[in-house]
């Protein structure tokens, strides 16, 4: 599956957007030292419920997955892009990206390298 493919496949969404929440609610559990029984107590929900969240193992309704951002003190934000257009933009990042990682080696090489120059 190339690039293009992906990000025109809802499980790729679903699965950002979950990998996004369990981020969350991990960083909410550190930040008040919570355990999952906590955290459970906390959401009004079962230890299981917890374990779920935080393995990935759900696909909420849009409704269930405000609750839980608004829970946890946190706005879900969501915004719509053109696919084609959000593709071209992450093409041209991926290049830049690649450029500068590039260059940086390049830099890193000669800096490596300035030794043989001082001598």
């Amino acid at each position: 599956m190339n690039r293009d493919e992906l990000l025109k496949n809802p499980a790729y969404w679903t699965a950002e957007y979950q990998n996004e929440l369990y981020r969350q609610i991990d960083e909410f559990m550190r930040k008040h030292q919570m355990n999952k029984s906590q955290l459970a107590e906390y959401l009004g929900c079962t230890k299981g419920y917890v374990t779920q969240l935080l393995n990935g193992d759900f696909d909420h309704k849009l409704s269930k997955f405000i609750e839980l951002s608004l829970a946890i003190n946190k706005i879900p934000e969501i915004s719509f892009s053109d696919v084609d257009e959000y593709i071209l933009s992450d093409e041209k990042e991926y290049i830049l990206q690649a450029n500068s990682t590039d260059k940086a080696d390049a830099t890193s090489e000669m800096l490596d390298l300035s030794y043989l120059l001082a001598a």
